[in-house]
């Protein structure tokens, strides 16, 4: 067997989808080394490179074993009982599993296993060499491409991203044969469109990348995207700007040249007039330009195209970069002032005519439930000694959805919100409410922050609430991937928004409020016909269950949130069993609780916690109830129960600081730890005491003490489920 050899495959196409461009090789390098993987070959697939550009995908796998190992096969045949007849002889079962398996049926052997002795066929086929297995692996993989749309092109039968128009197979220096979407195998792949259009000829795998690079190709994407960093940074020294170019931006240029070269530009400065928002967007957006930013960290008249062309000229390439550029802010300009000649607020009647959703009415109907509930979101936070206005808030939410219907946010609509708050700021709307026309809508994404102040968190409350009750009440919920209007994130948003804003709210009254809202008829899309009384009594039915369905999914996401804190599940499930108002009280119970979880004593109260509530379930004693029945020091027998008496006596009023006053203060990291000094008591109660004794108030008695230690607990959490 010769020595094992790289493999190399390329696969040339018409310029990909720039979103596509990295999953697809991927993709495609994983199916080759399950291909290889799968029969046995032996490779290096740990140190496999992957590259890819918008012309080709490709595949580097090095110490690709040139013949794969023996092949053994074992095919279980049938059981001797039905195989052969009485006298010994093959029955028509045997003789077609031999004929099968092409042997004759004495020449198979026998095995035992648990239901009897079985005929049984064992061959062993040799290996095949590896350049002919490679193309029906390749084939394989490119089947399992993730291709929404895939074309066809030609008169050919099969499918593809984007036509191919090359394809390279090297096991080291030997070509591959073989036909792969029409294709065959060679060494002759192709370099940079325009800098190199001749045929690049490769000698072996290895040499590919630098073969490439010679050929005007960077094929491997992070030596791309680091020139692009470097010829970014080496066109910005030319202005003396900050470039602002971010992962999403760096991978798109990355997906868009073969060969990048960064080019310094300018614009007139009097586009500057517009909201840098607009600008930068159709700069990012529209012509992947980079732009720049002074000292101060205000747009600057500098930015940077990526071009994908070493050019002997690159005035013409500046020049026309700007020249493109020129119509895009000339309508943002346009845009701007157009939409200033309007006040924002004249924008609201036009909200009539757009549709929410069909059953909960138009964005005018949405927004007069938002500055509703916001207006009373910002009342009790009021009263809570939060300096916000409940007129503003109200007045906030009456204009956050006016941008919506501006030219500029009709040309640009990631710029909603942002250009609310421009135009608000402009046409002297108080600093608080234009601010919260922006920031409503935080967290827009994951890792994005929450709305800054009591207002601007007023507002994105009051319509995160009102887009999940609404929703929920016509029947919408999101199922498996299928979330059209983003209620995971406006469930996550709401939450986080009520933790890290230390928004002090009961979580029930805002789902409450946010349901009696919602109309009848989305509610109930199919009337009763037993009269109004009956129907009244559905829709208060229905709205209790929206409510408690409501909660349950803010708490889900809540869950994971917490999750990726490190937090963990059962501490989660040990706060959400007693039920907290208020989200930021859910917050201190759990970080009291995970504390505690880490206590030497934890384990053993939390088993003793779960001992009890079994003793209570089983005897159907309403744990409740049992721990608000008085504790008879005379019943007592035994020195363990009159010792864990004594102790959660002295738990309770240790220091003088009783355990009420504690969960009344939200101190629950303090009763915790004071609870905890329960433990050697209880385990010695558990030892030496029987609970379910026969004299009924002797049992009546213990069943109580523990029901009251089991309570005290409660009131935190149920530490059982830890």
């Amino acid at each position: 067997m010769s020595e094992p050899k790289s493999l190399l495959i390329e696969i040339g196409v018409e310029e990909l989808p720039i979103h596509s461009v990295d999953d697809l090789a991927q993709a495609l390098a994983q199916g080759i080394r399950d291909g290889l993987t799968g029969r046995g070959i032996a490779a290096d697939v740990g140190n496999a490179r992957v590259f890819a550009t918008p012309r080709r995908l490709a595949v580097h796998i090095p110490a690709v074993a040139t013949t794969q190992p023996e092949q053994r096969t074992e095919s279980f045949g049938p059981y001797v009982n039905i195989a052969l007849d009485p006298e010994g002889q093959p029955t028509r079962a045997l003789l077609g599993f031999a004929n099968k398996a092409g042997v004759d049926w004495s020449q198979l052997e026998r095995v035992a296993d648990a239901k009897g002795e079985r005929f049984v066929h064992r061959s062993v086929v040799p290996g095949r060499e590896t350049a002919e297995l490679v193309p029906d692996i390749v084939r394989e993989a490119i089947a399992s491409l993730p291709i929404p749309k895939p074309m066809r092109w030609g008169d050919h039968d099969f499918t593809f991203v984007r036509p191919v128009h090359w394809l390279v197979m090297l096991h080291g220096d030997r070509v591959i044969e073989g036909d792969v979407l029409g294709m065959q195998g060679g060494r002759q792949s192709r370099g940079h469109r325009f800098l190199h259009a001749r045929p690049v000829h490769l000698v072996d795998a290895d040499s590919y990348a630098d073969a490439m690079r010679a050929a005007r190709v960077l094929a491997d994407p992070a030596e791309r995207r680091q020139r692009i960093r470097d010829e970014v940074a080496r066109a910005a020294q030319t202005s003396g700007d900050t470039p602002r170019l971010d992962d999403a931006l760096l991978e798109e240029l990355a997906n868009l040249n073969e060969w990048p070269v960064a080019i310094a530009c300018t614009f007139d400065r009097d586009y500057l007039a517009v909201p840098h928002e607009a600008l930068v967007t159709t700069m990012r957006t529209n012509q992947k330009f980079v732009p720049m930013f002074d000292a101060k960290g205000r747009l600057s008249e500098h930015f940077i195209g990526v071009a994908n062309l070493e050019s002997t000229d690159p005035a013409q390439i500046r020049h026309g970069y700007e020249r493109v550029i020129r119509p895009r802010f000339a309508d943002a300009k346009y845009f701007f002032d157009e939409d200033l000649k309007t006040p924002l607020a004249a924008f609201q009647p036009g909200l009539r005519d757009v549709v929410w959703q069909r059953q909960l009415g138009s964005l005018w109907d949405k927004t007069l439930r938002v500055a509703e509930l916001a207006s009373a979101i910002a009342e009790r936070l009021f009263a809570q000694g939060i300096d916000v206005d409940a007129a503003e808030a109200a007045r906030a939410a009456g204009l956050s959805r006016c941008d919506l219907l501006t030219r500029m946010v009709g040309e640009f609509p990631e710029l909603q919100g942002v250009m609310g708050r421009h135009y608000a700021e402009t046409q002297g709307e108080p600093t608080g409410v234009a601010r919260a026309l922006d920031e409503f809508y935080r967290p827009r994404h994951a890792g994005d922050g929450i709305a800054e102040g009591a207002l601007a968190q007023s507002v994105s409350l009051a319509d995160k609430l009102d887009t999940l009750a609404g929703i929920f009440a016509a029947g919408m919920q999101p199922t498996g991937n299928k979330d059209p209007f983003a209620l995971r994130r406006a469930a996550l948003g709401l939450a986080r928004t009520m933790v890290e804003g230390r928004l002090d709210l009961d979580l029930g009254v805002l789902l409450r409020d946010a349901l009696a809202q919602i109309p009848d008829a989305a509610l109930l899309p199919s009337r009763a016909d037993a009269g109004a009384k009956r129907e009244a009594t559905r829709i208060a039915t229905r709205r209790v269950e929206l409510a408690k369905e409501l909660r349950g999914f803010i708490l889900d996401r809540l869950r994971g949130y917490y999750a990726e804190q490190g937090l963990a599940s059962q501490q989660f499930d040990a706060v959400a069993a007693v039920h907290p108002d208020s989200l930021v009280d859910f917050d201190r119970r759990l970080h009291a609780v995970a504390a505690f979880a880490q206590q030497p004593e934890a384990e053993k109260l939390a088993a003793a916690n779960k001992r009890v509530a079994n003793i209570l379930r089983k005897e159907g004693i309403d744990d409740v109830v049992a721990a608000t029945r008085p504790i008879d020091a005379d019943a007592f027998r035994e020195p363990a129960e009159r010792g864990l008496a004594d102790a959660l006596h002295a738990a309770e009023a240790d220091n003088a600081a009783r355990l009420e006053g504690e969960v009344a203060g939200r101190d629950y990291a303090g009763a915790l730890a004071r609870l905890a000094q329960l433990q050697g008591p209880v385990d010695a109660f558990f030892d030496e005491v029987l609970v379910m004794a026969e004299d009924p108030a002797v049992r009546a008695n213990r069943v109580a003490l523990l029901a009251r230690i089991k309570a005290r607990f409660d009131a935190i959490a149920d530490i059982a489920l830890l």
